[in-house]
């Protein structure tokens, strides 16, 4: 598998795992957890309906296929919507390098918190990623809901 040379294209990578969730019948966030070179470790996504757990959120999925790690400081998390407070829990904990974000207009989740603590965070702003969350939010607010603890 080539590296994922740009943040477009590691988000790329977070998009496909949204729709392989979407197409599950879940919830449409999809992560993604790379090198600096672009070599993928892990990606993910929200698996709260597949397997009925809360906490597997996209972040947290791709999280737990990148694996053990010596360290994450030099590592970049991608996610197709604004980690919410959870998960940017995880981020500032193992103080992950960098942050791309596909879509912030649906949820700001905890990104400014993170970039107060000098988290490198990149909006894309993805039509794509703004668009497929928007749509989920209003077919499906029950669930919406159950995933950021409003259920």
């Amino acid at each position: 598998m080539n590296p994922a040379t740009t943040d477009e294209a590691m988000l790329e990578v977070a998009i496909e795992q949204m729709k392989i969730g979407l197409a599950e019948g879940g919830i449409p966030v999809g992560g993604a957890i790379f090198r600096q070179d672009g070599t993928l470790l892990g990606a993910g996504r929200n698996r709260l309906v597949q397997n009925g757990d809360p906490s597997m959120h996209g972040e947290t999925d791709a999280f737990r296929a990148a694996g053990r790690q010596p360290r994450y400081t030099d590592l970049i998390l991608v996610t197709t919507l604004a980690p919410c407070r959870y998960c940017s829990g995880l981020i500032s904990q193992f103080r992950f390098k960098k942050v791309i974000v596909g879509d912030s207009v649906n949820a700001q989740g905890g990104i400014d918190w993170l970039r107060a603590q000098g988290i490198d965070i990149v909006d894309l702003k993805s039509p794509e990623c703004i668009r497929i969350t928007g749509e989920f939010q209003k077919r499906r607010p029950d669930l919406w809901n159950e995933c950021i603890g409003d259920g």
